[in-house]
């Protein structure tokens, strides 16, 4: 019987960190949502543990692997069913490891949707859109002879598109399908009155915040292939949302006159969605610099919501799809010579740019139009949106028959925590805009 390496173990903790943000992602989003739909938040990032769960174990992960059913498009769902050739292979890890990271990313989908989506429409589109869109858009990128890989179709004319912990599958991917939903639902009741969706537990946020920089030590790091470049990504992994974080903040001061403990989070997830593709590519002095515009670049675009009217309920697309793109695109800048592929500040010249603009281009229209078909036809069946009665009343206590809180109000007894909604904060703007 074969022994446990240091990179098996590793890979076992890089995986259990990782599976961990997703629980810390629900906290995140919960504390960001209202009073009375908190449950309901939770509760979509829980479940795609579940479904994202089952069916990359069943046919996911063969689907973003090769053999290839579909050339440089998507591997054969049939051919790891059930995992079975994983076992064969004695390379389960691998496949458990690679499962995490389908799970966060469908549950970053969910925080542009929060308050006013059915939780049985989510239910069938989580599997819906693991199968059409992450797992294709997976093999694109990672798997042998994918499309942006280094025997692929593009890959062999632009060169390897380079997204080591995924800047493309993860963050651009799950910004773009969390716009094309908002904008398929529409926007909530008294969208414009900020003061109706201010979070109702900022303390909540700054957990969630915490436990996903934890766990993105391993979402990073879980790939390296040696000591040296474990390293790089831990330190670049720290200082990245570090500088992000004092750039989102920087900007609140300079905007608004009062840093919030709001924008630290959210600075700290900017900073870890931009550093993700460039990990292990880039030096942390660059890191620093990355992280500080993207802090600054999502302070500014998380307010784009308002003025154009695309309801992003929990920022989704100004942190998730802007900073992704940030940092994949500046890999064609700051990459090291160590990438073979260096950018263009370390004398490589435009070719890696090119082949980033490419790859960021080609999985923004991939997405949007996989997302836009699945969605539509929810939308036309079973129907994508709570009723606007059950929108004003609260999704927990309306669909889930919960609440969030329950106080004791003296003699008269309990009292739910629907009715904490007065309670909220009645008035101001939301200070990230």
């Amino acid at each position: 019987m074969d022994h446990l390496t240091a990179q098996d173990v590793w890979t076992i903790v890089a995986a259990s960190l990782v599976l961990f943000m997703t629980p810390g992602l629900a906290f995140f989003y919960g504390g960001m949502t209202r009073v009375n739909s908190a449950l309901n938040m939770i509760l979509m990032s829980f479940v795609s543990i579940g479904l994202v769960g089952v069916v990359w174990a069943l046919w996911g992960s063969s689907m973003a692997t090769a053999p290839a059913m579909i050339p440089g498009i998507v591997g054969n769902p049939t051919g790891n069913f059930g995992l079975g050739q994983s076992i064969s292979d004695g390379d389960l890890m691998s496949a458990g490891f690679s499962a995490t990271f389908a799970i966060i990313t469908v549950s970053l989908i969910s925080g542009s949707i929060a308050d006013r989506t059915k939780f049985g429409s989510w239910c069938v589109f989580v599997p819906l859109w693991v199968t059409l869109v992450y797992a294709p858009l997976a093999f694109m990128v990672w798997a042998d002879g994918g499309l942006f890989a280094e025997h692929g179709l593009i890959g062999q004319r632009l060169g390897e598109a380079i997204d080591f912990a995924g800047g493309l599958v993860v963050h651009i991917n799950a910004g773009v399908a969390g716009l094309v939903l908002c904008l398929v639902l529409g926007v909530r009741r008294n969208f414009t009155t900020r003061a109706e969706h201010r979070p109702h537990n900022v303390p909540f946020v700054m957990l969630g915040a915490a436990i996903l920089w934890f766990g993105w030590f391993g979402f990073n790091a879980g790939a390296a292939t040696d000591a040296a470049q474990a390293g790089r990504i831990w330190v670049n992994t720290l200082v990245c949302p570090a500088a992000a974080m004092l750039g989102w903040l920087l900007t609140e001061r300079l905007r608004d006159k009062h840093p919030t403990s709001l924008g630290a989070a959210s600075g700290i997830v900017a900073g870890l969605v931009a550093i993700t593709p460039a990990c292990a590519n880039v030096d942390p002095a660059w890191a620093i610099v990355l992280g500080f515009v993207s802090g600054v670049a999502c302070a500014l675009a998380v307010g784009l919501k308002y003025r154009w009217g695309y309801d992003d309920t929990l920022d989704v697309v100004g942190v998730h799809l802007v900073a992704g793109i940030i940092g994949t695109l500046a890999l064609g800048f700051i990459a090291t010579s160590s990438t073979g592929r260096p950018g263009l500040f370390y004398g490589g010249g435009l070719g890696l740019l090119v082949t980033q603009v490419v790859a960021t281009v080609a999985t923004v229209g991939f997405t949007a139009l996989g997302t836009f078909c699945i969605a539509w036809v929810l939308k036309r069946t079973i129907g994508f949106r709570i009723s606007e009665s059950d929108e004003e009343a609260g999704i927990d206590a309306m669909v889930h028959a919960e609440t969030a809180y329950s106080l004791m109000a003296g003699a008269s007894g309990e009292r739910s925590g629907e009715s904490m909604a007065s309670a909220s904060p009645a008035g101001g703007e939301d200070p990230r805009v």
